[in-house]
């Protein structure tokens, strides 16, 4: 039985890929020796979304809404715990659409920042995303706005595959790939790409284990919702469409502790001078932590999927 829907395809990945290249920047991949961060013998090959607009990897399912929907007047909403937001923001701006977006109280200041300075009206409502979500739904009941998700529609998923795409064509030795999960619409975009080319594990914080308790319940459920990635890996409960895609394409998820998802910032720091938000270092903390152990040999990618962080002292 084919558990992925027709419309995340590859051939509908592909087809993505062409609509949002001239938006979004493909961005590189770097070649590491294992050794450098005390793992000899692991190839590691890093995924630079640290270098997207926006700083993370959202505006491409952002790009791909405004590209294929028809946005009323009034413009989008979106709900989000800062990445999301900063993206639609900017895909709006770069398209001349108004946008509102909702974040919680728990948003990073550098993420709120950069919501403002894209030019879109920022509501900061509640502690968490699920508060953000609500005031953003009721939004778009009142004034018609276009919502665009950050990781449970289609066009969301289908974005955030073209990662996956990428991967595959210019580092195609990888055997391995781990991802940070949060609503888990890049994992399951990334899933329905590899659909087991590549083995691929989702790593989430031991506060923020979303994935983890909707495959131990065989379904969503809310799962707790903090830690130090909470605006960016804490959306209390994972996507139905990523769930899915996960429960027959992701290999297993694992958790990392807040103490290892800080070294593994510091790590990145020290060794490449690349600059991660904790959300975009879970992925390195699996492996540095040893949660994740790869097989002889085995190529491993790493995703680094978001920048936005204030925090440059490690």
């Amino acid at each position: 039985m084919n558990t992925i829907p027709e419309a995340l395809s590859r051939a509908a990945i592909e087809a993505t890929a062409q609509r949002i290249a001239p938006y979004v920047r493909r961005t590189p991949v770097v070649n590491v020796d294992g050794a450098d961060f005390g793992l000899p013998g692991v190839p590691l090959v890093f995924k630079l979304e640290t270098l997207q607009h926006a700083g993370s990897f959202k505006p491409r399912g952002a790009f791909n809404h405004l590209l294929t929907r028809a946005v009323p007047p009034v413009g989008v909403v979106a709900a989000s715990g800062g990445n999301h937001g900063a993206a639609v923001a900017y895909a709006a701006g770069r398209m001349k659409v108004p946008a509102t977006i909702f974040v919680p109280k728990v948003a990073s200041l550098a993420k709120i920042e950069q919501i403002r300075a894209y030019g879109a009206t920022l509501k900061i409502v509640g502690e968490r995303y699920a508060d953000a979500l609500a005031a953003s739904e009721a939004f778009m009941h009142a004034s018609g706005a276009m919502p665009i998700h950050a990781y449970d529609q289609i066009e969301t998923l289908q974005g955030q595959a073209t990662v996956g795409l990428e991967l595959e064509r210019d580092a195609p030795g990888i055997g391995l790939l781990l991802v940070s999960v949060g609503g888990g619409g890049l994992i399951g975009g990334i899933a329905a790409w590899a659909q087991g080319r590549t083995r691929v594990i989702g790593v989430e914080p031991e506060l923020a284990p979303t994935l983890t308790h909707a495959l131990q319940a065989g379904a969503p459920v809310d799962a707790p919702a903090g830690g130090i990635a909470a605006d960016s890996l804490a959306p209390r409960r994972i996507g139905s469409i990523a769930f899915a895609i996960a429960r027959h394409h992701v290999e297993r998820t694992v958790l990392v502790s807040d103490e290892a998802i800080r070294d593994a910032q510091r790590a990145l720091w020290r060794v490449l001078r690349v600059v991660v938000e904790p959300g975009g270092a879970a992925a390195m903390a699996a492996l540095l932590s040893g949660a994740v152990q790869p097989r002889a040999g085995e190529c491993v990618g790493v995703l680094l999927c978001g920048a936005n962080t204030t925090a440059v002292s490690f």
